[in-house]
């Protein structure tokens, strides 16, 4: 396997980017778990283990514009064929540094396998730790490369209070990593703004492929 893609990364996160060039670096899948495309401004990363030059062919006679062909629904359509994978959605990435300290927002660890959210990260994701709150969870665990990657859930009767950017808040608190990567899906922008607020920047949208 790859370390491209936690190079690129670990890049990211430090504010280096590709080179807005409009071109698409094809680079292995960093695990057999993993595979999947990263937009950053006018540069794509595709990592899977799919021939490069396929899929070189297939960017170029998907879409006229070459800015927007790895996120194009026709190449991200054959690319799960090709691979036999399928995916969820196209995510906005966000990420933020790690904060010293204990979160603020009181916190119970849940230790229980078959809890939804443990079970459901679990599919996603290594090394996973949930913990609860009055109101919500927050998940942690390592996804794409090795990164850690947190996740959060509010209950609907304690939403617009606060408790969402407690909970993201506290993920940069709880992460053992340098770093704390999110995705949310741009179309919930109350999730958008929650990150936000919590110091999570974008840096790039984020097409996953799952084993089918």
């Amino acid at each position: 396997m790859s370390d491209d893609v936690a190079r690129i990364l670990a890049d990211a996160a430090e504010g280096r980017f590709p080179p807005p060039d409009g071109t698409t670096t094809v680079v292995p899948q960093p695990s057999t778990r993993d595979a999947g495309v990263l937009a950053f401004t006018a540069h794509s990363v595709v990592f899977t283990d799919a021939d490069p030059e396929w899929v070189r062919a297939e960017l170029a006679a998907t879409a006229s514009d070459p800015l927007a062909a790895s996120m194009n629904p026709g190449f991200l359509l054959a690319l799960m064929r090709r691979t036999g994978r399928r995916m969820n959605t196209v995510d906005l990435l966000t990420v933020a540094p790690a904060l010293p300290g204990a979160p603020e927002l009181p916190l119970r660890e849940i230790r229980d396998p078959e809890h939804p959210r443990v079970a459901r990260a679990l599919k996603y994701r290594d090394d996973v730790r949930v913990w609860g709150a009055d109101g919500g969870v927050v998940v942690l665990g390592r996804g794409v490369a090795g990164r850690w990657e947190a996740a959060i859930e509010v209950d609907e009767d304690v939403r617009h209070r606060g408790i969402g950017r407690a909970l993201a808040l506290a993920a940069r608190h709880l992460t053992p990593g340098d770093v704390v990567w999110s995705q949310q899906s741009p179309g919930n922008a109350r999730s958008v703004r929650v990150f936000q607020a919590a110091g999570y920047r974008p840096v790039a949208s984020e097409a996953l492929l799952v084993a089918a």
